[in-house]
């Protein structure tokens, strides 16, 4: 495989590498493999109207450089740096935003980037991100002073949402990423909704069990807090005393393991009313569900879908499909929010 592209002046944390979710990456002439399996080819010369793209993840930044056809031709992550402050991380994104821009082959027409937590879109500020440490920090005005393009700020779940729908050809769908936490991006028309303070789509904190486990948002019950995976693998070890990932408790619930198929009928009965919550707010024409736990595929969906069938009522059942683009979608939907504004601006 090729060698992966650095932008100048960054420092790559590693290129996405073949065992992650999304799968191998290479710059220049070559291939993507998709969560799927599906290869997509890599732009050799993307040629003008690149833009930009920055995830900003907890732990890792994923960064593209992405042509006018959608297709990156630079992708890689390098670490968020949290460690060392939140001003720190601020630091690390401008220079890595600067790199990419070094990197294009022309000046990008724009940038796309997208991070966690409350984000207000419209004033360009992330309020709060609780992995980050971040308060207020006007990152659109910040990248803008630094690098000299319109910038598209944005929330990660919801920019992958959009590239998600956009990907699967939706206009209205509803993207549940099911990972420690559980949050939702809501696709109307080909927009990513926001809503009134900037926080539409916290799935996750549906109370779909009154007075069940204790949430880290300090309330009782919250889907994420049975069906996040720090909470699925609390619930198997408080019942057989060992410690699993989620990832193997699927796989013993899936041969028939009692306890695990105990812990997983739990995980699929919330998440089911939570969806059904959501479907009866929203009337989504398909839901797309990502993030780890869909990667335990048919062991997830099978019952899910069962499940949701006995319980519907009169609401119809919009189609439960997997994700397309893996671990990816954030940093392509920022490239989408880029493009999307640069398109309204010229």
């Amino acid at each position: 495989m090729a060698s992966t592209s650095t932008p100048s002046g960054s420092d790559a944390g590693g290129a996405i590498a073949g065992g992650d979710a999304g799968g191998a990456i290479a710059s220049g002439t070559g291939t993507t493999t998709a969560a799927g399996g599906s290869a997509v080819r890599i732009a050799a010369n993307a040629g003008r109207g690149e833009v930009i793209a920055v995830d900003v993840g907890g732990t890792s930044m994923k960064c593209a450089i992405v042509g006018p056809d959608g297709v990156p031709r630079t992708l890689f992550r390098r670490p968020t740096g949290r460690e060392h402050g939140p001003d720190a991380v601020v630091a690390a994104l401008l220079d890595v935003a600067a790199g990419l821009a070094a990197d294009c082959e022309d000046t990008p027409v724009a940038a796309g980037i997208v991070v966690p937590g409350f984000v207000d879109e419209q004033a360009g500020i992330a309020r709060y991100s609780a992995n980050i440490g971040w308060r207020d920090v006007p990152l659109r005005a910040l990248l803008r002073d630094r690098l000299g393009l319109p910038i598209a700020l944005g929330h990660d779940v919801r920019a992958g949402g959009l590239a998600e729908a956009r990907a699967g050809n939706h206009g209205d769908a509803l993207f549940v990423p099911l990972g420690t936490g559980v949050a939702a991006a809501h696709v109307v028309d080909g927009i990513a909704i926001a809503g009134a303070h900037g926080i539409a789509g916290e799935l996750g904190h549906i109370i779909v069990r009154p007075g069940g486990p204790a949430c880290g948002c300090g309330r009782r019950g919250c889907l994420e807090a049975i069906i996040g995976a720090p909470a699925v693998a609390r619930a198997y070890s408080a019942l057989t005393g060992h410690d699993l990932p989620v990832a193997e408790i699927a796989t013993r619930a899936a041969t028939g393991d009692p306890d695990a198929a105990t812990v997983w009928t739990g995980l699929i009965d919330a998440l089911a009313d939570g969806l059904l919550t959501a479907i009866a707010l929203r009337d989504p024409e398909v839901i797309i569900l990502g993030g780890g736990l869909a990667e335990s595929g048919d062991t997830l969906f099978i019952p899910l879908r069962a499940t949701l069938a006995t319980r519907n009522g009169p609401l119809p059942l919009p189609p439960l499909l997997p994700a397309l683009l893996g671990e990816n979608a954030g940093v392509l939907g920022a490239a989408h929010l880029a493009r999307d504004l640069r398109d309204r601006t010229v």
